[in-house]
């Protein structure tokens, strides 16, 4: 069996056994999926991205983004958890960090980032925590309001931003990158995760008060954190939060077919799929779910193959597929009528999940003008 089958094999296998069972009771009581995350660690899918070297799948983007696609038209909460993970994975490979790596692909570590914060908001490239050398050289305190982290007080620890530990003037960028234990002392969650969408994924503002690392807890170097989020770990949340969409998408398109034709319109002696206007709804449904996965799909290609277009694509597949998806949630909703309209309804579930992708950060508005900046070969961070 080749690699690429035994994965999918073992993500069919716990989504059908795991994930889709729980999915609506996870939604209904906003609880963390739990039994959902520790199966996709006990099948190798959380450690689908480590290295080989490390006893990792040794898979890359396509795996991570495939897999999930495939959770995110079952259960967005989970979906989105491990989007978080394969992001801070790759924190985690370019950090070298081979200690976690290795738990992690032992199935003993989850991670998240811990990048949001409540000064700077959705704008994680300009971060307000700070890092300060300990007396003893050897350790380092952390001090940070985060906002709205993934897998909060779930996770096993997180890929923290803080601004350098290099005093102010030295040469150093904006940005320095720590893991961060969760048992760490002085780290705080502030409560349960209420949301419109998305309900179990936990995400909930962190906070670290005087927070202790010892200072191998640096992932790269001081001051180049941001560079390290732009080229390792953007592209897997971005690509891999556009996957979640896109699998978002097909489950509409799915059940929407399924309601037309158990639909009978009983005065007429038809189905609604025997109706012109409910099929072209169903069409353009189909056609958003494809064009969206051919998207990613191109830019998987280019980001594989180093075409010069890659780093544009990346930027625009969350955006693109975030709003396909709230469009086509829409539209779902209205060929399901009042059917779709109930709680118990898939689609009412999908809606809601479908309206995070805009305002997680980056938000589509900082997504929109990072690729007018590309087009227009202006810095994508910058004042102008």
């Amino acid at each position: 069996m080749s690699s690429q089958e035994w994965f999918r094999d073992a993500l069919r296998r716990v989504i059908d056994e795991v994930v889709a069972p729980g999915a609506a009771a996870v939604d209904a009581s906003g609880t963390f999926p739990r039994a959902a995350v520790d199966a996709l660690g006990a099948a190798g899918l959380l450690a689908l991205t480590v290295p080989a070297e490390y006893g990792g799948g040794g898979a890359g983007l396509r795996e991570a983004a495939e897999v999930v696609r495939e959770l995110g038209s079952v259960c967005g909460s989970t979906a989105m958890i491990v989007t978080m993970h394969y992001s801070g994975v790759a924190a985690l490979v370019a950090g070298s960090d081979k200690d976690t790596l290795t738990e992690v692909a032992g199935g003993r570590h989850l991670t998240t980032l811990a990048f949001s914060e409540t000064g700077s908001r959705s704008h994680f490239w300009v971060p307000m925590s700070t890092a300060a050398a300990e007396p003893d050289g050897s350790t380092v305190r952390l001090d940070a309001a985060k906002s709205w982290v993934t897998a909060a007080g779930q996770a096993d620890g997180y890929v923290w931003s803080s601004r350098p530990l290099a005093p102010a003037g030295a040469d150093a960028g904006p940005m320095t990158l720590w893991l961060v234990p969760a048992d760490s002392p002085g780290l705080s969650v502030a409560g349960p995760f209420d949301g419109l969408g998305l309900r179990g994924n936990a995400s909930a503002p962190l906070a670290a008060d005087g927070v202790t690392v010892p200072l191998s807890a640096m992932l790269g170097a001081d001051g180049a954190g941001l560079d390290l989020a732009l080229a390792a770990i953007l592209p897997y949340f971005l690509i891999c939060s556009a996957a979640m969409s896109a699998g978002l998408l097909r489950r509409l398109a799915t059940e929407t077919a399924e309601h037309l034709q158990r639909t009978q319109l009983a005065h007429l002696g038809v189905s609604l799929a025997q109706q012109a206007a409910p099929r072209a709804q169903l069409a353009r449904l189909q056609i958003e779910a494809d064009r969206t996965w051919a998207h990613i799909g191109d830019c998987l290609t280019a980001v594989e193959t180093g075409r010069p277009d890659a780093t544009l694509l990346v930027l625009e597949v969350k955006a693109a597929a975030g709003e396909a998806a709230a469009d086509a949630a829409d539209l779902a909703l209205r060929a399901g009528g009042g059917a779709a309209f109930r709680k118990e309804s898939v689609v009412e579930r999908l809606f809601r999940d479908s309206r995070a992708a805009r305002v997680m950060a980056p938000t589509t508005e900082a997504l929109d003008d990072f690729i007018g900046r590309a087009l227009l070969g202006l810095p994508l961070l910058g004042d102008v």
